[in-house]
């Protein structure tokens, strides 16, 4: 098992649930080193181990982080708004 998984595994109840209620408001990602990373910083991680490496690790660097974490807030906060946007249904 991963040192990730043991670590996730190892939370109490308490630590449990305030997991749960932050994953409802940003994405996570627990990592092979037991490192968990959240909101924009996961996403980078997402994008670096995906398709799009060189852009994740570009995107990953001061200043272009805190544009990525600004970025994902205001969209994280407005989540209704962009999906009543972009995905219209078909009329």
């Amino acid at each position: 098992m991963t040192p990730a998984a043991e670590g996730l595994k190892s939370l109490g109840p308490a630590e449990a649930l305030a997991l749960h209620h932050a994953c409802n408001d940003a994405v996570h990602v627990a990592k092979s080193d037991g490192e968990l990373l959240r909101a924009g910083k996961a996403s980078l991680f997402i994008l670096t181990h995906t398709r799009w490496p060189r852009l994740g690790a570009l995107a990953a660097r001061r200043p272009f982080i805190w544009l990525v974490e600004l970025g994902y807030w205001i969209l994280a906060r407005n989540r209704m708004l962009f999906s009543r946007v972009m995905f219209k249904k078909p009329s």
